[in-house]
């Protein structure tokens, strides 16, 4: 995988279609997890078809954005530089409207708007923003991924267990729906809450949220990071 260390941050993407975009910050992600880049998951994310897949992943190995071969689909340094430029554009387009929208609305509206921001505009609203380093989910902007390193799942919690929830992962928020459930149920970044029941034979957890349960199974719970508290 490339070393996103030392890559660059002042990458033109203007050249790039929105549709490109939004596969490299997708691929971004999983590489990122060092999750395999599959057809069929992306597919799934992007809602086309597994051919439509296939041809768009040709055309960004074409202009050298991706690499494909028995070792599986990787971004070449360019398109580590082009993800992370879009990443950071939709999260900081996030910010910029947590004042506005609902939370769970926030990532959907970000989508639109990511394509349209140009550099300069970009480091305007970085600096006026204060330089955060995670968006209103949680999740790392790219190059501070340090700062969610200590965060653990859901999943990997005892009953009793009292936590902070810190973020709410990139994948997750591709489900509008569990938006608006997270949401409405108080599952959100800075809320305190404890771990009420684990059951494995139906893969589920309960957390209470000011005194509330919330059921959530566990290919969601997967998705919640959170910080232990003493």
């Amino acid at each position: 995988m490339t070393d996103v260390t030392e890559l660059d941050n002042n990458t033109d993407i203007s050249h790039l279609s929105a549709t490109i975009q939004d596969y490299l910050s997708l691929i971004y992600v999983m590489e990122r997890d060092e999750e395999p880049v599959v057809g069929a998951k992306l597919a799934e994310l992007l809602e086309v078809t597994p051919p439509t897949v296939t041809n768009t992943l040709k055309r960004m190995t074409r202009d050298d954005l991706i690499t494909m071969d028995k070792k599986g689909t990787h971004l070449t340094e360019q398109g580590w530089n082009a993800a992370r430029v879009v990443m950071r554009r939709h999260m900081l387009m996030e910010w910029m409207m947590v004042k506005t929208l609902p939370w769970s609305k926030l990532h959907e509206e970000a989508h639109h708007l990511e394509h349209a921001i140009s550099s300069m505009a970009e480091e305007a609203l970085d600096e006026q923003l204060g330089n955060p380093k995670t968006c209103p989910h949680g999740n790392p902007l790219p190059g501070f991924e340090d700062v969610v390193a200590d965060w653990i799942p859901l999943t990997e919690l005892a009953i009793g267990q009292k936590v902070i929830i810190r973020r709410i992962h990139e994948l997750a928020e591709e489900n509008a729906p569990l938006l608006s459930f997270l949401g409405e149920n108080k599952v959100l970044p800075n809320t305190e809450a404890i771990v009420s029941d684990v059951l494995p034979f139906n893969e589920t957890i309960t957390i209470e949220i000011d005194s509330q349960p919330v059921s959530l199974g566990n290919i969601t719970a997967k998705y919640i990071f959170v910080e232990l508290r003493d």
